[in-house]
């Protein structure tokens, strides 16, 4: 089978072009994933973090996203406050961290971001809010 591969290829250069830019993508995806910095995780890990090691939730939506319903005990920090040095963050030491937002969009550049300033332990509700809601799960508006 191997040996009519260079047949195929000269026979089909745009399909194997393409299967050759998939497989580069998809391997260059699964690397970037992996060194990262921070851990994506789903709504039972993030209760897990939330009920066993104390870990902080932080909401990075937009102001009337939040006021719509949020994570039971979820601190509201802007995007654009995200500082390791901002007042949330400020004596957590090595305790866990969930980041999300309403999708997971906008949260996972702020988890890059904490990882990048040298926050540890940076964690990603993959899915964000509307993964929570989706697992029927407990919101609040109380801030």
């Amino acid at each position: 089978m191997l040996e009519r591969l260079p047949e195929f290829v000269g026979n089909h250069p745009i399909m194997s072009f393409a299967f050759a830019a998939l497989v580069l993508a998809l391997i260059y995806t699964e690397v970037a994933r992996r060194f990262r910095g921070f851990k994506a995780i789903g709504t039972a890990e993030a209760i897990r973090l939330i009920n066993r090691d104390d870990a902080m939730v932080v909401d990075v939506s937009a102001v009337t996203d939040f006021e719509k319903g949020h994570i039971v005990d979820a601190a509201h920090v802007l995007p654009s406050q995200v500082d390791p040095e901002h007042k949330p963050f400020a004596g957590r030491g090595d305790k866990p961290i969930v980041v999300y937002c309403k999708t997971g969009m906008a949260s996972e550049s702020v988890a890059k971001r904490l990882v990048k300033s040298g926050v540890q332990n940076v964690y990603w509700l993959q899915g964000g809010l509307n993964a929570w809601v989706a697992d029927e799960l407990p919101v609040t508006r109380k801030r």
